[in-house]
């Protein structure tokens, strides 16, 4: 659905918005109308049962394109998984005011580089203070979110951060309690001042006003159970942007009719848009060029001097006794054979589709 709005609208958008609008926006346009197309060559694969061969176009592989990256989601997904430790873990949300946000929105690559920076810098301290728990060493990784359910411009951070941290020595795991993670008022006041001071640094604070320093920097802290659940929730926000098609109702009459629900509520609600402003906002959550949406910091970072197979042991050993229930796994789904319904394998790929020449050579 989100395809044939571009293919059908996307001329007239690039004709309205094409002079002002990021290289970026310009680059995922044309990921998504050459997406599953012959600009992007072909697929082949033969069906184990009835030997038929398919052929199918390559995907674009832009991280915002609509159609892509349902592999890559299951692959990232089943890896989290798998690394993930035992006992209990906690989503944590970072959340700046609505008057930061077009500031955010004009400096995306600086500003969502530090919110990151002042969400871990946060956490990371607060544990070393030793105040909430005994540990000093703490392990998380955060996934940046750009849009709430109406696709409006709303960036925050979730982290899924472990109940526990590793001693100061590195050979102890000292588990929080299953509810407790770190109080959300301390948390809120460090992140505001962290990213004050980074906002300064960058030379951006005097397109702030100053009231927006003593409020409205939330911070959730939610117990996450054994993180499964968690992990589920945030894969979409890594590989999809702003809607999933399931959420598209109908497009008629330059009327693109969504569906979201409310906070806390479970009951479906309709938002109407005009077709380009749909589009508009489908495009403001397009993220700079070679932006890490994923961060990894403390012992779950590649670069800890700390090996998580000996952290995953550590917080065995101090769950002596506790249940331990075993990551679920998560099966690789294969592509069927529309005829007989047998898997598919893969053949070979051609990089570029050659068109026989036309009547007129």
């Amino acid at each position: 659905k989100i395809s044939k709005i571009f293919q059908e609208f996307a001329p007239e958008y690039l004709d309205r918005f094409g002079a002002s609008m990021p290289k970026t926006h310009r680059k995922t346009i044309g990921a998504i109308l050459s997406c599953r197309t012959q600009a992007h060559g072909l697929l082949y694969y033969e069906c184990e049962a009835c030997g038929k061969i398919h052929a199918f176009y390559r995907s674009c592989g832009n991280r915002h394109c609509p159609a892509c990256q349902n592999h890559k989601a299951r692959q990232w997904m089943a890896r989290q998984i798998k690394r993930q430790l035992p006992g209990h873990h906690f989503m944590v949300t970072f959340t700046v005011p609505e008057e930061l946000r077009n500031v955010i929105r004009s400096n995306q690559k600086a500003c969502y580089g530090m919110m990151f920076a002042a969400s871990s810098q946060t956490m990371s301290e607060l544990v070393d203070r030793g105040r909430w728990m005994t540990g000093k060493a703490p392990g998380f990784y955060g996934v940046l979110h750009t849009w709430g359910r109406q696709l409006q411009y709303h960036p925050h951070i979730h982290y899924l951060v472990p109940g526990g941290a590793v001693s100061d020595d590195g050979k102890t795991w000292h588990p929080t309690s299953e509810g407790f993670l770190l109080p959300c008022k301390a948390l809120s006041a460090l992140f505001r001042k962290k990213f004050r001071g980074l906002m300064e640094k960058a030379g951006l604070l005097h397109n702030v006003c100053p009231d927006i320093w003593f409020d409205g920097f939330n911070v959730d802290v939610k117990p996450a159970g054994g993180g499964q659940e968690c992990i589920k929730y945030l894969t979409p926000y890594i590989f999809k942007v702003a809607i999933s098609q399931s959420r598209i109702e109908k497009v008629e009459w330059r009327e693109v009719t969504i569906t979201y629900k409310k906070k806390g509520s479970r009951r479906p609600r309709r938002l109407t848009l005009e077709v380009m402003e749909f589009m508009r906002r489908y495009l403001q959550h397009v993220l700079p060029t070679g932006f890490m949406k994923v961060r990894y910091y403390g012992f779950m970072s590649p670069a800890s001097v700390l090996d998580l197979k000996e952290v995953r042991k550590q917080v065995m050993d101090a769950l002596q006794g506790g249940d331990i229930v075993p990551p679920p796994q998560v099966p690789a789904k294969p592509s069927l054979c529309k005829s007989c319904g047998g898997v598919l394998k893969y053949v070979c790929g051609l990089y570029a589709l050659v068109l026989p020449p036309d009547d007129d050579g």
